[in-house]
C-alpha cells in the first residue's frame, strides 16, 4: 500500500482498527524520515541546535532522540564552549 493509501485509511474513521494501524505506520514512516533529514542536515554542517530549530524542539531532545541513531560515520559538530 501506498503512503497516500495508507493517509487516507488513517483519516477514515470508520475503521477504527484499521486507521489506528494506519497511524502507526505513518508514524514509523515519519520516524525514518526524520532521522534520514537530520543525518542529511549533520552532515551538511547544521549544529544540533540547527537541527533542532528546524523540527521546532529544543537541542536537547533532538539529541536525546537521534544522537545514538545516527550513522557513526557523520562528524557531528560540537557546541562552543
Amino acid at each position: 500500500m501506498e503512503s497516500t493509501e495508507v493517509a487516507a485509511v488513517a483519516a477514515d474513521t470508520s475503521d477504527p482498527r484499521a486507521g489506528l494501524r494506519a497511524v502507526a505506520v505513518l508514524r514509523a514512516l515519519a520516524d525514518t524520515l526524520e532521522l534520514r533529514q537530520v543525518e542529511a542536515a549533520l552532515r551538511s554542517g547544521m549544529t544540533w541546535q540547527d537541527v533542532a530549530d528546524a523540527l521546532g524542539i529544543t537541542r536537547q531532545a533532538a539529541h536525546k532522540k537521534h544522537a545514538k541513531r545516527i550513522d557513526p560515520a557523520i562528524p557531528v559538530p560540537r557546541r562552543k564552549a
